[in-house]
Parts: structure tokens; sequence; C-alpha cells
């Protein structure tokens, strides 16, 4: 008996799922946004330790994987995979429009508290409480945050264009990986499913909004000339913008048009809180038998 889920199914479950995370309670969203959040932050600063090292640039994207591994296993939230699953939720009639809103505001605040938690946290253990300037890793994340934030706003509307379509390529994948997480009943199948798509826009350079939740805040705390208006308006704004338009509509509403899910009413009203798997939750149920879908 093999333990992969064919994609019909593999939609079908990520719909229900997004259903039941549409009815999670603001306390659960805030815990799991600010957790993941966090470990992207340890994943990220883990890439750029690699490579204050001198070691290749794709060993880090290699490893990058590793927090997005962790937060799905632990069925956390994470804002930009539920930009994907909400929507196909919505298209199925299991989520409501309002309780779409409801989940993404709240996990993306979620995660950027996590974000900013662990950048706080980082700034003092490579500074020694202050004490030092942080060595090579600062340098280079304060060169990272600048490369995110000055350098396209000074290609004006094309530098902001060009982030909007970084966060466009770079959820594209993400979303992926979040789907394919269902993709396989195995723990080790689900690591190795979600691992590629993640490795693939690590390496490519694309903008993730939550992974620069952490990345830019740690190159301003580092000293990096940059303000808060200028994250927020030259990174945070059209890379989240470009993560929305990847993950609701060329995965999520893609995926739900070409393997459609049946008719789900919701049950759930928003403002009613449940225990349940949030969307990158994997449950370990037995698959539908192979023979009910064709490829």
């Amino acid at each position: 008996m093999t333990d992969y889920v064919s994609p019909k199914d593999l939609v079908q479950e990520a719909v229900q799922l997004a259903g039941k995370k549409a009815g999670l309670s603001v306390k659960d969203m805030l815990i799991r946004g600010i957790l993941a959040g966090a470990f992207l932050g340890y994943a990220t600063s883990l890439v750029f330790m690699v490579s204050s090292q001198g070691l290749p640039p794709i060993v880090g994207a290699i490893l990058f994987p590793v927090g997005f591994v962790i937060l799905v296993l632990l069925g956390l939230e994470l804002v930009t995979g539920n930009f994907a699953l909400l929507p196909a939720g919505v298209m199925a009639g299991s989520v409501r429009f309002p309780s779409l809103l409801r989940n993404w505001t709240w996990v993306f605040l979620g995660n950027m508290i996590g974000s900013l938690l662990y950048a706080v946290l980082f700034y003092l253990a490579i500074t020694n409480f202050r004490t030092g300037n942080g060595g090579a890793i600062a340098d280079l994340l304060k060169q990272a945050a600048q490369k995110k934030t000055l350098a396209y706003m000074a290609l004006g509307p094309s530098g902001w264009a060009t982030a909007v379509v970084k966060g466009i390529l770079c959820n594209w994948m993400v979303t992926i990986g979040a789907v394919l997480a269902l993709a396989s009943r195995s723990t080790v199948g689900k690591i190795a499913a979600m691992w590629l798509p993640i490795m693939t826009f690590f390496a490519l350079g694309f903008e993730h909004s939550v992974v620069n939740m952490f990345l830019i805040p740690s190159g301003m705390i580092l000293g990096a000339p940059i303000s808060v208006g200028q994250f927020l308006l030259w990174n945070l704004l059209p890379v989240t913008i470009g993560n929305v338009v990847a993950g609701a509509l060329l995965t999520g509403a893609a995926l739900h048009a070409t393997y459609p899910s049946a008719s789900i009413s919701p049950t759930i009203p928003a403002s009613q809180p449940i225990t349940a798997p949030t969307s990158q939750e994997v449950p370990f149920a037995p698959a539908p038998t192979a023979s009910a879908h064709s490829m």
C-alpha cells in the first residue's frame, strides 16, 4: 500500500483543512503564527551563518527548508501558505470570505511578532548582549536588508514592481510546498515533498514576506540605514501583494480549478473557535483508495 495521495484527493483534503482552520480561535492563530515566524527566523539566520563562513550560497538554500518543515509538522500557522489554502476553501464553499480575511489578518500579525521577537534575541546573541558588532554575519544581514529595500527604492516604480514579481515567484513555490505536505502519509515523504519547492525559491533569491519580517528588521537593528517606512513601502507591501497573488491564483485557484472539490457548506461560524489542524497540519488518516480517482 503506497503512502502517496493523488492530486485530486490532496486538494479535497486541503479544502477540508481550510474549512477547519477558518474557525481557529484568535489565541491559536496568534500563538501558532508567532511560533512559525520565529522558526522561519531560525532558518534564515542559519543561512546567513553558513554564508558568513564562506560556503557557497546553494548550501544555505539546501538548509533553509528546515524551518518550513518544523512549522508544518507542528501544525503552525504561516500566512503565505494560507494565501493559497483559504482561497481554495472559499471556492469550494468550506470557507466564508470574512473568515479568510480574519485568518490572514491574525496570522500575519502573529508571524510578524514571532519574526521580530527572534530578530531581537538573535541580535542580542550575536552581539554578546550589545557588547560587540555581530561580526561577519551582521555585515551580511545589513547588506541583504539594504538590497531588499534601498535597492528597490533607487529604481522607483520599476523596483516596486520587481519586488511584486519576486513575491509572486517566491510564494508560487512556497504554497506548492504547503500543499505537497499533504501528498504523503509518511513523515519522511512529507519532508521530501516540502523540501524541494522551498529550496528552489530560496536558491533563486525570490521574496518571502515572513522571511523579510526577520531579515530586514535584523539589518535595521544592527545599523542598516533603513527606516520603518522604507521597509514597509519598498518591501513588505509589494512582496505581500505578490505572495497573495501567487498563493490565491497560481496555487489555490489553479489547483481547485483542475481538481475541483465537491461543494462543502461552511458549518462553523467565523466567530466560533475550534481546536483543529491548521492548513499546514497533516493528518495521518488512511488515504482514499487510489482507484477512486484517476490521475
